[in-house]
Order: structure tokens, then sequence, then C-alpha cells
């Protein structure tokens, strides 16, 4: 499985792929986990650490390790499971400055693991992050992340999936219009 970074952000950042970044669809899910899932298992045990030696090797294994999970498992507690090692590698990345040589949906999807925690400092990092880099539609969803992970201490749309009982307060907010649901 000779697959380098640069395949994995030219299957992302495509016209047919970035269409459904926040709209999936069973089919995307499906494509996904045909073509990346074994690579996935790779960087989960840390294989494909090597490519955190320049920007576009960080990006393309937040995206394996932060992204594609949430598709490949969709509804799954696996979608969370390389979470945390998905912030490890944009740490490492914007520690090295790797951050300020991408630009737009490049420079969001790095950051993006931090939205994505259920940790509050990470979630304030987030908004840093975001703001520091003026991606002012990113920086509204980091804001609502943010608030939402204040509010109930974690993502209550998580709670099913991981098998976590739900509080009245989060019970009520997730059956209102407004509820975020991932």
């Amino acid at each position: 499985m000779a697959i380098e970074p640069q395949e994995i952000l030219d299957y992302w950042f495509t016209e047919p792929v970035c269409r459904h970044w926040f709209s999936p669809t069973p089919e995307l899910d499906q494509e996904i986990g045909d073509r990346f899932e074994r690579l996935w298992v790779l960087a989960s045990e840390g294989q494909l650490d090597h490519w955190m030696t320049s920007a576009e090797g960080c990006l393309a294994l937040v995206i394996l390790l932060d992204q594609f999970p949430l598709n490949m498992f969709r509804g799954r507690p696996e979608s969370f499971q390389t979470e945390a090692q998905a912030r490890t590698v944009a740490g490492v990345a914007i520690k090295r400055s790797f951050d300020e040589t991408l630009s737009g949906a490049r420079c969001a999807f790095l950051y993006m693991p931090y939205m994505h925690s259920e940790d509050p400092d990470d979630q304030d990092r987030s908004v840093e992050l975001y703001e520091r880099a003026g991606l002012q539609d990113n920086l509204a969803f980091a804001r609502h992340h943010r608030e939402i992970v204040r509010r109930y201490g974690r993502f209550p749309h998580r709670n099913a999936i991981l098998g976590r009982p739900s509080t009245p307060e989060e019970l009520e907010y997730l059956s209102s219009e407004g509820a975020f649901t991932g």
C-alpha cells in the first residue's frame, strides 16, 4: 500500500468530494472506507508518522485520522477513535509553522481536530486558531462548537454513539430545532 500524502489531498480537495464535506452521502462514506480504511489502520498504529515532516504530510494525516473516520464509521464509536492522534499531528504542524503555508480550506481542516474535541481548552484553541487565520466561516462554527462543549461539557449528539447516558437538559437540546447533530 504505497499511498503518499498528496493522494489523500488530491482526493479530499476535489470538487465531487468537497461538495459533500458537510453533507455526506452513504455512497461517499462507502467510497472513503473502501479506499482508505487500511491506510487509516496504518495511521492509527503510528506507521505513517513519517509524514509529519511537511505541511502536506501533516494535513493528509489529519484528514486521515480526523475526517475519514467520521465517514467510514458513521454512527459508530470508531468514528472518534483517532481524534486525539489528529490533534497531536495538528499540534506538530502548528509548532513547525506548517499551518502558515496552508491557505483556506486546507488550513481549516488542519485545525479541525481542535473543533472536534470535547476538551474546553481545545475548543478555546480552535477559536483562537481560526480567528488568527482569518477563517471567518470556520470561526463561526468553532464558536458554536465551543459553546456546546461549554454548556454540556461534551457534544450531546455523541452520547448515543458512545453509549453515554444523556442528561434531561441534553435530551431537550437534542430534540430542539437548533440542535447540532454532527
